[in-house]
């Protein structure tokens, strides 16, 4: 026992002088060690994205939504939504999409550090699906905005990230490119969005609202839906323009909608000379300047009279101010870049014969 007690004692004694000499052991008395400096070489990727995220992240809010119970027919419990939000201004502006909020009796955001406030909607565009809500900012907090980019100088390849809640995830960065410009979308109401952004950078519920941002860390789209078949990002996210923003929001935050020209025709069909006005709003300003629809046609048959309307007899419109309208979408798109108030010139067909009328635009709503 004792030469076994030895031999342990010297292997013993052996490995506390290797740990000793290789510094991982020290003597009592010693000096504590300086904690280890930690140098991180970021690639220029790496530190552009952190930049990007640093100087952005606590502008982007998360909104979650509720409607009362009683709000809703034959439902015991109450409806919920959740998206993302964008603090505009340092009173407390937060841009979004209408989808988000549309509906929804209680809008409910959450800062960065878990702040939640409620909100109340400033204004909605459901044509274009944004919004904009308005939170009071309580005494001593100061909001991060994000700026305003500009959407016209993307080009396909260049590098974006999203910042938005998906599923509840607050503040998470993904990042992609580009991948397409000039795309449509349409919204929940049937109208068209042109000059969609198309990108890569991962969406998923919870995205819509949220920024998308450029290289600088400034706003060039608003991330508004995905194309999957799962639900879910399949590589495909579609953002609104900024400089669509630019346009709606302060007509939002001074009017609470955005007020829009109206020609006052309310349906038309696609031939092949261009557009058959189907359907006038009788105290448009269409129908003021004298376009006409489907007239009533009598006719005779034996003892009989019958009265019908012929839809070959209502005018064809074929261009708007030189522009040509072959689609419900491009007469929409030539109207709403004029103003109430304004005069437009339209050439129609009118029995085979080519006439120009002018019709002074009147406000969506107004008659």
């Amino acid at each position: 026992m004792k030469k076994t007690s030895k031999k342990f004692a010297v292997i013993f004694s052996a490995i506390a002088a290797c740990l000793l000499n290789t510094n991982l052991l020290e003597p009592a008395n010693a000096a504590p060690a300086a904690p280890l400096a930690l140098h991180v070489n970021l690639t220029p990727d790496e530190a552009v994205n952190i930049r990007v995220y640093k100087s952005c992240n606590r502008g982007v809010v998360n909104i979650s939504s509720s409607a009362a119970s009683e709000d809703i027919y034959y439902n015991l419990s109450p409806k919920e939504g959740a998206g993302s939000g964008i603090i505009i201004s340092e009173d407390g502006l937060v841009l979004t999409n209408n989808h988000v909020v549309e509906g929804f009796s209680s809008i409910r955001v959450t800062l960065w550090d878990g702040t939640i406030l409620p909100a109340t909607v400033v204004g909605i565009d459901p044509d274009s699906d944004l919004a904009v809500l308005k939170v009071v900012v309580p005494r001593g907090k100061t909001l991060t905005t994000i700026p305003f980019g500009d959407s016209s100088t993307l080009e396909v390849g260049r590098r974006v990230f999203a910042i938005g809640n998906p599923f509840g995830l607050e503040r998470t960065l993904t990042q992609g490119i580009v991948s397409s410009l000039g795309r449509t979308m349409r919204t929940e109401n049937g109208r068209l969005i042109k000059g969609i952004i198309q990108t890569d950078a991962a969406i998923n519920p919870g995205n819509s609202g949220g920024p998308l941002l450029d290289t600088s860390g400034k706003l060039v789209g608003i991330n508004t839906a995905i194309l999957s078949r799962t639900g879910q990002s399949a590589g495909i996210g579609l953002a609104i323009p900024v400089n669509v923003a630019k346009r709606i929001v302060p007509e939002l935050i001074a009017h609470h909608r955005v007020i829009r020209p109206d020609l006052g025709i309310l349906v038309v069909a696609p031939v092949d000379s261009g557009l058959r006005i189907i359907k006038l709003d009788p105290k448009g300003p269409a129908a003021e300047a004298g376009l006409t629809g489907p007239k009533v046609v009598v006719f005779q048959q034996g003892p009989f009279t019958f009265r019908a309307l012929d839809v070959n007899l209502a005018d064809v419109i074929q261009a708007i101010d030189g522009r040509t309208v072959r689609s419900v979408d491009e007469l929409w798109t030539v109207i709403e870049t004029k103003k109430p108030g304004q005069l437009v010139t339209l050439q129609i067909l009118r029995g085979g014969r080519p006439m120009k009328i002018p019709v002074k635009l009147s406000v969506i709503g107004q008659a």
